[in-house]
Parts: structure tokens; sequence; C-alpha cells
């Protein structure tokens, strides 16, 4: 609500700026989420071709490695003060001819709704308050997105109804961000390469460890190496894993050894991935990588990966966890959100086979 006043307070002077045009740039793309997110706005910036973007910072080892973005604005760098945001949304104000907001929360529609564009999309969500209707009565479009409505096509068809999930193809990095000295253990070729995400961002939607056993005994009759990727600060959930499964060499540690702009490389050297709905599932998917999705509370209508997927969810379980509603407790617990029983396993198991790579082959997957 206090965007609200400050923007009716700021009106005045955006209208006197808009008879001093001074378009520096041709777009902006507004979308302040985390790593799948970003992931997912990458089709549109394909589109685009040439775009500045406020993004969030967390992204920002991503972000600087696409070429299809020129000047980045990270939202963390002006939340500090009202001096400091207002300072953003005057240098925001009249340099734009498209704006495409993508996250609409208060801050971002405020900064969206001072801009003086020609042409401001806005996407509505299933969050919006009456009281941010001053923001979107600025917007020249809005498309409606819901909780059954892909978020990759909401985020495409604010630049052009008509595009689709397979309009354009993601990314990662752009093009491909290789490093100058990736880990050996990445080029091992006397297995199927599974990666694999044990936590997730939100904590409540990381698989616990004694499914991540089940998945392990499911698939001890093939001969596989489980990655497992991480931050350093995730090593709990690797300790966690070793309390429930036997240290062996065909478990290759990568948690803290890979920086964030690396890893669509070394994801792309895997053959699978599995992981709950993370950031790291949508890098796989960038890369074509064949994906075994546990989304457990997520919704997977709205935002999924639409590559080579397998899905799997809890039984009879509605989906409470969404894009633009996303809880930190659920009423279930993660045993049962993230439940494996001989069926799923079985599947787990038939998606690899049918999949599953010569092991003498040199894997080329990009």
């Amino acid at each position: 609500m206090n965007y609200v006043l400050l923007f009716m307070l700021l009106l005045p002077v955006k209208l006197l700026m808009k008879l001093k045009p001074n378009k520096q740039a041709r777009n902006l793309v507004i979308q302040t989420a985390k790593i799948g997110d970003f992931i997912n706005i990458t089709p549109l910036l394909r589109h685009l071709e040439r775009s500045d973007a406020l993004l969030s910072r967390s992204v920002a080892p991503l972000a600087q490695h696409d070429e299809t973005l020129a000047e980045i604005f990270y939202i963390e760098d002006h939340k500090g003060s009202t001096l400091s945001k207002l300072k953003l949304a005057f240098k925001l104000m009249n340099r734009y001819e498209n704006i495409y907001l993508l996250h609409p929360d208060s801050l971002n529609l405020f900064y969206a709704a001072l801009c003086n564009a020609d042409n401001k999309q806005f996407l509505s969500t299933y969050r919006r308050k009456w009281y941010q209707s001053v923001f979107y009565a600025t917007a020249d479009g809005v498309v409606e997105h819901s909780k059954t409505t892909l978020t990759l096509e909401s985020y495409l068809q604010l630049a052009d109804r008509s595009l689709h999930k397979e309009s354009y193809a993601k990314h990662a990095t752009l093009p491909l961000y290789q490093p100058k000295h990736p880990p050996s253990e990445l080029f091992r070729q006397d297995g199927i390469k599974i990666g694999l995400s044990i936590s997730a961002g939100n904590q409540a939607k990381t698989i616990p460890a004694t499914v991540w056993k089940k998945v392990f005994e499911r698939l001890n009759a093939l001969p596989c190496l489980f990655y497992i990727f991480g931050t350093a600060g995730e090593l709990i959930h690797l300790k966690r894993l070793y309390e429930v499964v036997e240290r062996t060499d065909n478990i290759v540690d990568m948690t803290g050894k890979m920086a964030l702009e690396e890893l669509p490389y070394a994801i792309a050297q895997m053959d699978f991935y599995i992981a709950s709905d993370s950031g790291n599932v949508y890098i796989a998917d960038a890369q074509n990588v064949p994906i075994i999705l546990i989304y457990g509370p997520c919704g997977v209508e709205e935002q999924r990966p639409t590559g080579d997927v397998l899905l799997i969810g809890p039984d009879h379980i509605a989906p409470s966890s969404f894009i633009f509603q996303a809880p930190y407790q659920f009423a279930y617990p993660a045993e049962q959100l993230f439940a494996l029983d001989q069926r799923k396993l079985d599947d787990i198991y038939d998606f690899i086979c049918a999949r599953k790579p010569p092991l003498q082959e040199k894997k080329t997957s990009f």
C-alpha cells in the first residue's frame, strides 16, 4: 500500500517527465525471482533479442553470461532505503520503449508503473491485490496468469500473445559458459551419470534422505554414478544421506566445487537429473538432460520442465505450492509428499533404462 501512496505523490513528476522523452534502450524485463524463474524467462529474452533487465542478484552469475542481456540492475542493490528506490525509479522512468513485468510484486509494479514507456505489458496473478489496480491502469496490456497456466507461456505472451512453450528454447547461459578447469570426475565413462539435487532453496521442498535411499536401491542393478550437486552450505544434507546409505565410489560429491555459472556445463555432462522442483532442474532442462521430477507439493501445471521429463507426485494430495504463492511449511510431512512406492520406483527405473547411453560412447549433450 505504501508504494501506491508513493506512486500517487510522484504521478505529477511522471507526467511532467513524459514531456521530455529520452529513450536510451528498447526493452526492460522485470523478473526478480530465483534461478528456475530466470531460466523460464530466457525464451522471452531470445524473442526480444536484446534487453536490459531488473533481476535478483542470486541469478547474477548466469545473467552476466547471457548475450541477450545488456545492462542489468539488481533489485537488492536498491532496497536499502526509500531514497535508493527513488533513484532507480527515476533512472528507469524515461529510458525504455517497452516494459515487460514478469514478477508483479508491489515494488516491481511501482517501478513499472512509473516508467513512461510506449508499450507496457504486465503479468497479473492470483496474488493480485485490489489496491494494485492503480499500477495496472498504467499498462497497455495485461496477461492473466493462473495456477493452471504455464509460467513460461505467460511470460512469452507478454511480448506476443501467439507465442507458446515450443516457440523458443531455454538457456541457462548464452552461449554455454565453459569452465577453464572443469573437475575431471565429470568425464567418467564407467556408468550412467545421474545428477541429483538433494536439497532445495525452499527447505520444505527437500527430498528426505530415506527417499533417496529407495531410489539408490531400485537402481542398484544399473551401473549408476550419482553426482550430488549443491553449494557448500548444503553439505549437511549430504551428511544426512550418508547416514542412511553407504559411502561408495559411485556417489560423486560435487557440493561446493563449482560456481553457479559453471553448473550448466557440468549438468550438461549428466545422462539424467533427479530432484524436486529446484533451480538445477531447470538448468538440466535447458541443457536437454532427461529429468525425473519428484515434485511433492508443487503445482506442475504452472511450472515444470518442458523437455524429456518423468513427473512423479504424491498420491491424493492437492498441490499447495505455486510460483507466486510458495509457503515454507506444508500440511503433510516431506516423507509423505515425496513418498515413492514400488510403482513409482519402477517408473524411474524404466525411464532410465529406456534412455541410458552406451557406457563407452562419449557423451555429447550440447
